[in-house]
Formats: structure tokens, sequence, C-alpha cells
């Protein structure tokens, strides 16, 4: 008996099942033709990648930022390009699995996988490619609302103000202007420095927060420039409008916004309309303005919508406050310390200003006796003045009566004939305190010294405070107490007339001038001083930083044969001496920096007096007539340092001594007490006729090489460790130089410091197209400054190579231990700054401007991170080129990274 089994198909099932089977099939069989194509579509894609990477990088170098959807796009095109040659590598040993034409497999299954992979991956290729179509690819990258300021960490009785002001500002639409007014030093500006710092964290949908130092001589063009440099204005032709150009230009750009304006330190109404500040009010309730004041009055000039009293803090406060500056150690050292610390915290009846001050002076006072002596000072001192002001005046005046003696309190008061708010220049300082005579000591260096270990001294005393190393300033309350002094207390001796900083445009009348003794006229717009003053007592006078100033009369001198400081520096419009210097028979020091003199006159030889000849920056100087110079017998300070750098002429007919230097090292040579010199020559063959006289080597301070038109290929930099003070080098127009030689291996195995640049501090080569690096460097371990520019050769900053002879060298060097700037503008073929980590301890700014491309790595790791606050600027697109250890290192350091801005007129840094 047999059965028949039967299986009816269904036409429709068979199809699909047939499709199915040559659907597959065809993934084997397009295999070959879809890799060709794959291959061919990647390279558009990549191709297409490249123009849109190239649009976003010229848009970041333009301070915009990269669009989010571009951005995802591209990470796509990254994703899919990865897998699509990991699938064309692998192409051609599957298609070897390929039999019957092509028409099957020895794998079927293998094939048809990787088949349908490239398929699939043909198919996101060109979906890419359409949707990598982009009119614009950046837009602007949002700069912070406001720029951080320095303040003090915390803010002792200040809170309860922050939080209202804050309130006022986020909270009550109506309230537009608000007045924070109180006495001088009470924390005014620190509490407005909180606010503008809070606006980081919270920025609360404002556009901008602006923050203007006012100060007490009222000038509306400082306050439009501030303005204007914050809100994309202030360029070269805006500096040229009128003030009126100027207020229309903000206003347009402030109305559209909504802005913070904070007005620091003003002492009369500002008149914002002038100004061109659309005014906070009905109209405009989401724009705010604050001001800090002395006075009352001006809130109610200001038409303020809320005033709040800025008082001196409470006696509890006060006392936390006196107490951590004068620190615990102090407070211990006697059992009596700390109730007539108490007692003096109280005379200083809660004033910040006062409290800090003393706090620091007393604290390293560590006897009862002291302690008493200080508590009776400022009892009486207190009450011999009446007034509020006075009274602030005496608290501070603690201060400058317990200098040491008579020769810091004059150092002191010397300081007040800078405007407020000026970075002083210590050396600069130092120059003046020897020139009036205040540091008398047996040589230059000794009073260089005690120069510097007084300032540290008013440094240590809140009198003076420092900004950088080498600038100090003074707080504008204690400023006005030492023209109080001045003026009030001690106003026969001293008799100071300042008008520092007044925005005068012209001199005040001689008449006034005629016992003067000090003479302050700096940072004005004065155009010409035309009348002849007599200053038989004038000792010191200060014309500099009048930019506007064109002539000074002839004879304007000869009346002042007392005078033994003058400062003509930073005068633009200067182009050469009045006549009749001859007559300043008592000058000490002359300063005529940073002009534009071509010349200096004959007269000039009978300043037989003259110890210090300040001409850094003269650029267009190239004529001083022969044995000027050998004639200044008592010179010893010659600072020519960038100094007629542009043209170099030595024909001798014309009695000019200058040239590449030559002549000028012979005349230099006779001068006896000479012990400071900064100099620039224009070849190496000048140089090595300074290197050979001890004398020279000896006075050596900052050198600048101007190697225009010199062949010198090799310098030997070895030389250098002779010049033991050289403090500053710049090398420009090494055009054929190609290396600063140095014997390594001398220097490490046979000498017991190796180290021998200890005292060079800053150094700038530029424009040496042949120079591949500065690795000389390494031996100068007190670098604070490195600037490198338009160095085409340029590979490496230390050089790895030069120490193969020394491998017990190679993990001991560490470099740039003290450096705070590191400046790399134009150096194509820079790879290398260093070629291990390195800690960069003191460093504050790193700066990789523009053609640094192949610098794809930096000396850092987690480690340089460690408690480590430093700005490293440059364009967006190196940035994002960078390699790092790890990506711990690339977080820690993204914080630090600060965008380059737009380059306009010349590197912005």
């Amino acid at each position: 008996m047999c059965s028949i089994f039967q299986i009816t198909c269904d036409g429709a099932l068979f199809n699909r099942c047939l499709d199915c089977f040559l659907g597959k099939a065809a993934y084997i069989r397009n295999l070959p033709d879809n890799l060709v194509a794959l291959e061919t579509e990647l390279g558009n894609l990549i191709a297409a990648k490249n123009d849109v990477t190239r649009r976003v990088d010229n848009a970041e170098r333009q301070q915009m930022r990269r669009l989010d959807r571009v951005q995802r796009w591209i990470s796509r095109v990254e994703v899919v390009e990865t897998e699509a040659d990991e699938l064309i590598r692998h192409g051609s040993r599957e298609i070897e699995k390929l039999c019957v034409g092509g028409y099957c497999s020895k794998n079927c299954m293998s094939s048809y996988k990787f088949g349908k992979q490239v398929a699939k991956k043909l198919r996101d290729v060109r979906t890419l490619i359409s949707e990598g179509v982009f009119e614009v690819v950046a837009d602007r990258a949002p700069e912070p609302v406001a720029d951080e300021r320095p303040t003090e960490p915390t803010i002792v009785g200040l809170q309860s103000q922050l939080e209202q002001v804050w309130r006022c500002l986020v909270v009550e639409e109506s309230v537009g202007i608000i007045g924070l007014y109180g006495m001088g030093g009470v924390g005014k500006t620190t509490l407005l420095t909180h606010i503008n710092n809070k606006f980081l964290e919270n920025p609360i949908n404002f556009d901008c927060v602006i923050w203007v130092v006012v100060s007490k001589d009222l000038r509306l063009e400082k306050i439009q420039e501030d303005i204007g440099k914050k809100i994309g204005l202030f360029d070269d032709s805006w500096k040229s409008k009128s003030v009126e150009e100027k207020a229309v230009d903000i206003f347009r750009s402030l109305r559209e916004k909504r802005f913070v304006l904070l007005l620091d330190d003003i002492w009369e109404r500002v008149d914002l309309t002038k100004v061109g500040v659309p005014l906070p009010g009905p109209q405009n309730t989401t724009s705010k303005v604050v001001f800090t004041t002395r006075s009352i009055d001006v809130c109610g000039s200001m038409e303020s919508h809320r005033k709040f009293p800025v008082a001196c803090l409470s006696e509890e406060d006060a006392w936390e406050l006196f107490r951590e500056k004068v620190g615990q150690e102090t407070l211990e050292s006697h059992h009596d310390i700390v109730e007539l610390a108490q007692t003096v915290a109280r005379e200083c009846d809660g004033l910040p200003l006062a409290l800090l001050t003393i706090g620091r002076a007393m604290a390293c006072k560590r006897t009862a006796e002291e302690w008493r002596h200080a508590v009776e000072v400022l009892r009486r001192s207190a009450s011999e003045f009446a007034g509020l002001g006075e009274k602030v005046y005496s608290l501070l005046k603690f201060s400058y009566d317990s200098l040491q003696n008579e020769t810091i309190k004059s150092c002191f008061l010397y300081c007040c004939l800078y405007p407020e708010d000026y970075g002083i220049l210590k050396w600069d300082l130092i120059d003046c305190w020897i020139g009036e005579g205040f540091l008398e000591q047996s040589d230059r260096l000794s009073a260089e010294y005690q120069g510097y270990y007084i300032v540290g001294t008013l440094v240590q005393a809140c009198l003076l405070e420092e900004l950088e190393d080498d600038k100090v300033k003074m707080h504008d309350v204690i400023r006005d107490m030492a023209l109080w002094i001045t003026s009030e207390i001690e106003k026969e001796k001293r008799n100071f007339l300042v008008r520092a900083g007044a925005g005068l445009k012209e001199a005040p009348a001689v008449k006034g001038w005629e016992n003067v003794r000090r003479l302050s006229l700096m940072q004005n717009q004065i155009e010409t001083l035309s009348e002849v003053p007599t200053c038989p007592h004038l000792l010191t006078l200060f014309l500099d930083f009048n930019q506007e100033l064109e002539m000074i009369a002839d004879g304007f001198f000869q009346f002042m044969p007392s005078l033994k400081v003058l400062k003509i520096s930073n005068c633009g419009n200067i182009f050469q001496l009045p006549v009749g210097m001859s007559k300043l028979g008592s000058l000490e020091l002359l300063d005529i920096s940073h002009t534009f003199i071509k010349e200096l006159p004959e007269e000039l030889k009978k300043l037989v007096n003259l110890k210090c000849l300040n001409l850094r920056w003269t650029r267009e100087l190239n004529k001083i007539p022969r044995q000027l110079i050998s004639n200044s017998s008592r010179l010893r300070v010659l600072r020519m340092f960038a100094t007629g750098y542009i043209r170099f002429d030595d024909a001798p007919e014309d009695g000019v001594l200058f040239g590449g230097g030559e002549v000028l090292i012979q005349e230099l040579l006779g001068l006896k007490y000479l012990e400071v010199l900064e100099l620039t020559l224009g070849s190496y063959h000048a140089l090595q006729i300074l290197l050979s006289s001890n004398k020279l080597k000896s006075c050596i301070r900052s050198l600048y090489l101007e190697l225009t038109g010199d062949t010198t290929s090799i310098i030997d930099a070895t030389a250098f460790a002779d010049l033991n003070h050289l403090n500053e080098l710049y090398i420009n127009n090494g055009i054929e130089l190609e290396e600063l030689k140095i014997d390594y291996t001398q220097i490490v195995r046979k000498r017991r410091e190796p180290f021998v640049f200890r005292s060079l501090h800053r150094v700038t080569v530029m424009d040496c197209h042949k120079l591949k690096d500065v690795t000389f460097l390494v031996f100068a371990p007190n670098l604070k400054s490195l600037t490198l520019f338009d160095c085409g050769a340029m590979e490496e900053i230390i050089s790895v190579g030069k120490f193969a002879e020394t491998p017990e060298m190679m993990g001991h060097i560490s470099p740039f231990e003290n450096l705070q700037l590191l400046d790399l503008d134009n150096l194509p073929h820079l790879k290398s700054i260093f070629w291990k980590p390195l800690p960069f301890t003191h460093l504050k700014k790193m700066v990789v401007v523009q053609r640094c491309d192949q610098l794809e790595k930096l000396p850092l790791d987690s480690n340089s991170a460690k408690e480590r606050k430093f700005v490293i600027r440059g364009y967006t697109g190196w940035w994002n080129r960078l390699q790092w250890e790890d990506e711990a290192t690339q977080i820690a350091f993204r914080s630090c990274f600060q965008p380059m801005g737009v380059l306009s007129g010349g590197r912005k840094i």
C-alpha cells in the first residue's frame, strides 16, 4: 500500500521567496561594482568634508563659532569614513571568494553579509554627500558678558549690600540707575568688582557688562574709549571722531542691547547723554547703570533711582578683617597684643582701607611696646584734624609716619607725581629718586639696591600696590593722602604742583610755578609750551605722555637752574629739543625716550652734571654729535635700547656718532663712571668690540642687535655669559643668522654652575629667517618673557639634538621655570617648544598667533595643570589640532584657552 505526500505551494509565496533569494544574491553579484562606487563616492565625501572644514577654520579665525549641525555632520563623516575605509581595505579578499562569474561565492553567507554592508555604506556615503551642502557653517561666538576683574576672595561686611544691589539689577525693573556712596577706602570698588564678577556666573540675559574707571578728573573721551573697546567700536578711524560722533555710535549700539554700565569712582555728574549711553528709565527698563562715589550729592545729580551707603564695617567685622591681616602668629606672640590690637582696630573706625593698611603694617610687630605706640599715634593723629576726609587721611597717614626715615618718606611722596591708576615702572622710578638725590650711595648699583628695598618697603606698608614684577601703582585714596601731605602738612618743605592726568589742553599759567619744587603735567593733551617760566627752586619736571605736544618754546628751560630731573618721554610729536637746554647746569636725569627726536643738539655737551640719559626707543635718532657722550664725564646710566635702528650713518665728516655702533663704543670707553648701559648695535662686529671691553661688559643691562645688512651666520652666544647684568636681549633682522652657538658640553661638564645667563629676563628674536632654535636659553633660569616672531626656519625652541653629546643632562634640564610670557608668531616650521612636559610654575600667558600650524603638541601634561592658572591664546583651528598626552590633560587646559580675536591693523595679542 503506498501513500502520496503532496505539497501545494501558493504562487505568491513562491515569488516572494524567489525575490528574497535573488535580492540576497544581488549583494554578492554587485559586490565588485559597489566597492568601486564606494571608493569613488567616499573620495567625493572626503573632498566635501575638507571644503566644509576649510570654511569652518576660516570662520573660526574670525572669532566665529561653528554651527552644531555642521559639527555633527563632520563627526558623522569621520565615523563613516573610518568604516568605509575598513570595508574597502577588506574588499579584495571578499572578491577572491566569488565564483561562477561572480554570481556565487565559495562562502555565500560571508559574501552576502559583506556585500550587504558595502551596499549600506554606499547609501550612507551618498546620503552624507547630499546633506553636506551648507550655506552657512558658523556664526559669531558669544563673548563673555563681563570681563573678570581681580579682587579679594572674601568681602567682609559687604555681602548684604551685594545681595541688595543684585536684586535691583535682576528683579526690580523700575530701578535703572544705582549709586553706591561712601568715604574713600570703604570698599565701594570692591563691592562693584564683586557685582561685575557675579555676572560671569549669572548673566541674567544681559548682553554686556561694561566697566569704566572715571576717577577725579572727568574726561568723557576716556569713558567713551572704554565703552567703545567693550562693544567693538574702538579702532583707528573711530579714535579720530569727535565726542559727539562717538556718542551717536555708542547710542546706536547700546540701544539694541541689554547692558550694565559700571562706573567706578565718579566725583561729579557724568552726563550719560553726552557719552552716548541710553538712559535707563521708564522707556528703557532692560539696562542698568551702577556707579560708586564718595559723595551722596553725586547720587542726586546722577538722578539715581536707588542709592546704597557703603558703610564702615561693624566692630565684629572690622576685627575679623584686621585679625586676618595681622596674622595669628603675631597676635599670639605676647599676651597683651590681642587686647591692644582690638584697640587699634577700633581706632580705624571700621574703614576697610585703614584696617588693611595698618593691619599689614603691624603684621610683624611682636612687642607690646610697638602696639602701645601705635595706639598712641592713632589717637593723637585722629584728634588733630577735623572733618571726615581729614580723619581718613590721618588714619592713612599713620603708615606714612611709620616709615623708617625721611628718605623713604620723600620717595613715597614722589609717587604722587604720577596720574591716578598709573603703572609706574620700578627702574624708572628709581632713576628719578637717584636723580633727585634721595639715594646717595658710593656707586649706582648700591643706590639701585636701596631703591628696590624702598619700593618693597612701601609695597609691604600698603602705600604702593604691586601690579607686576616691574610695576607698582598708588591706590587713589593713598595718592590723595600723599597730595594732602605735600599741600597741607609739608607745603613749604615739599611744594608740589601736580596736574597729572587732568586732561589739560593748556599748561597752567607759569606765574604759579615760581616757588614750585616738583611739577607734574604728565599724561595730558597739552599742545604747546609757549611761555618761558621762571622756576628757581624747581627740582623735577614731568612732561611725559603729552602725545599732542608739538612745540616747546626756545628758552623754555633757561630759568630752571636747580632742575635735576626732566622727563619728556612718550611725546609723539616732539621731533627736536628746544634751544636753551645748555642752561640746565644742574640736570642729572634727562628722559626723552619713546619720542621721534632725530638728533641731539650740541648744547647738551654743557650738561656737565648729567648722570642718567634715557634714549630708549628713540627709533628715528640717528645723529649724535661726536664727543657729546664722552664729554658727559659724570654719566652713570645710558639707556640706548632700540635707538636709531631705522637708519645708520657712519659719515665722520657729518660729525655723526652712530652707525653700526663701533664709533659709539669708542666714546663709551672714555666714561669713567658708567655703570648701566643699554645699547643698540648694528653689526656683529660692533658686538665683538663691545665684548672685548671688560668695563662695558660689566655695564650692559639691555642689548638690541639690529643686524640689517649683516652677513653673520653664527653668533657665539657663549660670549653673553660674561654679561653678568644682561637683563634684556633683542635680536632683529638677522637675515643670514643661522645659529646662536654655544658650547653645551663645556658649560655642562666644565662649569660648576651651568646656569650662566642668570640675569636674563626678556628675550625677543624677530625676523631671523634662517635661525632654527634658541637652545642657549636653557641656561637662562630666570627668563620671564620670550617672544619669537617671523623666524621661518625655526623648528624647535629648545633642540634635543644639541644635547646628544651630554646625555646626562637630558633628564635634568627643565627650562622656563620662571617664564611668565611665551609669545609665538609666524613660525611656520616650529614643531616643538621642548621635548617633554614642563611645569610652567609662573606662566601667565602663552600666545600662539598665526602660522604656527606645525606646532601640534605643547609641553604640557596633567602635572603642568596642577594649581596653575595661565591663559593660552590662539586660533581655534590651531587649538583643535593639538595633540594631548591624555584626555585628562586636554580637559584640564580647556578652560585656559582664549580664542584669538580678529586681526585688525596688525597682529593682535
